[in-house]
């Protein structure tokens, strides 16, 4: 694989190529056979397409510098192409559920060997997805949010397998409607919690792995703060962290405050892996002149 290709760009764009192809065949073959299930794992890998189409021109914006208003660059648009892409998800999920609902009364009979085809056909080009996105599954939001989904979809492909198997060894008409149930499962939850991970980035809460009070303690320790308040941490993007503070340092006629800042920024960066620091140096005298919601 060329250095290109390696990149976690480059394999978004062969993820989407195997994922464009591998839906157009499933939908073929839910019209063809009538599955449920095959029509929700179609429509599951077409919510997977148009997640990485979004990424993709997520991460091509993020690389714009900043500009006017925008301070923080377009980072944020990974965060927003995330929240899309969990709602369709969540769009996708409900459908299935309530067609699954409708067809208990009457399940409609399904060509098992149809099925096992078209079902095979998914999970190898899942597979073949997998493998390309796996070394680069940590890198973000989205590609995290794409190795999800295509894994979702490879047991999805797996489920539609076991369901024709099912029907062909026993004719049980209920497989189908089983297996788009059990899709549906496999949807929803980790769509739950990449949603929930992208609105904390959106409200701009502090990053889950990060400890406040031990940020708070390490400051604390070192010479010359006497205090430390309104402490805040958020996300820019997945895995680009913040943090501003108010510092309350010794007042000392002559002292330069220059490698105290220094030695903060260094504490972040070093002991929590934090690139984005900004911080208030203030005598003690200044605390008066806080204002009320400060902590």
């Amino acid at each position: 694989m060329n250095r290109r290709v390696g990149t976690p760009r480059g394999r978004l764009v062969a993820v989407l190529v195997v994922t464009m192809t591998v839906l157009v065949a499933e939908f073929v073959g839910a019209l063809i056979t009538g599955s449920l299930a095959l029509l929700a794992d179609a429509g599951h890998m077409l919510t997977d397409a148009a997640g990485v189409a979004i990424a993709l021109t997520a991460a091509s914006l993020a690389l714009r510098p900043a500009a006017g208003r925008r301070t923080f660059g377009n980072h944020r648009f990974e965060v927003l192409a995330a929240t899309t892409n969990a709602v369709l998800l969540f769009a996708v999920g409900g459908y299935v559920l309530v067609e699954a609902v409708r067809r208990f009364d009457d399940p409609p009979a399904v060509p098992s060997l149809a099925l096992l085809l078209f079902g095979l056909a998914g999970l190898a080009g899942n597979l073949v997805s997998l493998r390309i996105l796996y070394p680069v599954r940590q890198s973000g939001l989205n590609v995290r949010g794409a190795f999800l989904e295509v894994l979702g979809d490879a047991l999805g492909s797996a489920a539609v397998v076991i369901a024709a198997v099912v029907i062909a060894l026993t004719g049980w008409r209920y497989a189908d409607i089983v297996a788009s149930l059990a899709i549906a499962s496999l949807i929803l939850p980790r769509t739950w919690r990449l949603f929930r991970e992208s609105v904390d980035v959106l409200l701009e809460a502090a990053p889950r792995d990060l400890d406040l009070a031990e940020v708070r303690r390490h400051v604390l320790g070192l010479t010359g703060v006497l205090g430390v308040h309104d402490v805040h941490a958020w996300l820019i993007t997945s895995g680009m962290p913040a943090v501003s503070a108010h510092v309350v340092v010794e007042e000392v006629e002559g002292t330069s405050h220059g490698q105290l800042l220094d030695r903060l920024c260094d504490c972040l960066r070093v002991d929590f892996g934090i690139e984005h620091s900004t911080f208030q140096l203030e005598p003690a005298s200044h605390r008066g002149h806080e204002h009320a919601a400060h902590d």
